[in-house]
């Protein structure tokens, strides 16, 4: 195997939320005032981190609400939105393949540790990873910092990342790993050939890759 660890993003990786997330940002957008993103075409588009940022250009004022106080309502109205969002195809079939090989498995998201680990226990997937790596609280701010100590901690891993976003490239950046950009995540196929990563327009392609 060329790889030692094969690091999975969560949301719009594993996970098919790209609806749920729409949802919840729209349903706080429409409760101010705002425009609401039309369909999940221009949500891919405008999608992107850090999530301040995207919130700032979707037009919410932190003057009047600060992040701190937006974001908790977001997780809330995900929480609940996510309830039927089901995998992306493919991988539960690729996780148990991968899973009979020396590989070592990690989700390593942006997402909140003890929520990531609810969701992967309610799609049946989280006994095949070996580790759960997630943020401490649900500000969803990077997880660079995350790839730095984990990079200290294992010098020796030849890892494979793979993501749907401009930020999980930047995060294999900082890890010295490989990375597979999916195209039917949280962010447009356009949006990730401009980080001149590979991109895969399915998660079966990561076998083919890591052989």
């Amino acid at each position: 195997m060329k790889y030692t660890h094969l690091f999975w993003d969560f949301n719009g990786t594993i996970l098919s939320d790209m609806q749920a997330g729409m949802n919840s940002v729209n349903r706080m957008l429409h409760d101010r005032g705002l425009p609401i993103i039309p369909d999940i075409e221009a949500y891919r588009e405008i999608f992107d981190f850090p999530i301040r940022e995207y919130y700032r250009n979707l037009g919410f004022d932190f003057e009047k609400e600060p992040y701190e106080v937006l974001a908790p309502i977001w997780v809330e109205l995900y929480l609940e939105n996510s309830r039927s969002s089901g995998m992306i195809d493919g991988v539960d079939q690729v996780v148990k393949q991968i899973a009979q090989t020396e590989m070592s498995q990690i989700v390593f998201s942006a997402s909140e540790r003890n929520m990531l680990c609810r969701q992967l226990s309610d799609l049946g997937l989280i006994e095949y990873f070996d580790q759960v790596v997630g943020l401490d609280d649900i500000h969803a701010e990077s997880k660079l910092h995350l790839a730095r100590a984990w990079r200290k901690e294992n010098p020796e891993a030849k890892i494979l990342f793979v993501g749907d976003t401009v930020h999980d490239a930047d995060t294999a950046e900082v890890l010295g790993a490989d990375c597979l950009l999916f195209t039917g995540g949280h962010q447009s196929k356009t949006k990730l050939l401009s980080r001149g990563c590979k991109t895969i327009d399915s998660i079966w392609e990561i076998l083919d890759h890591i052989k």
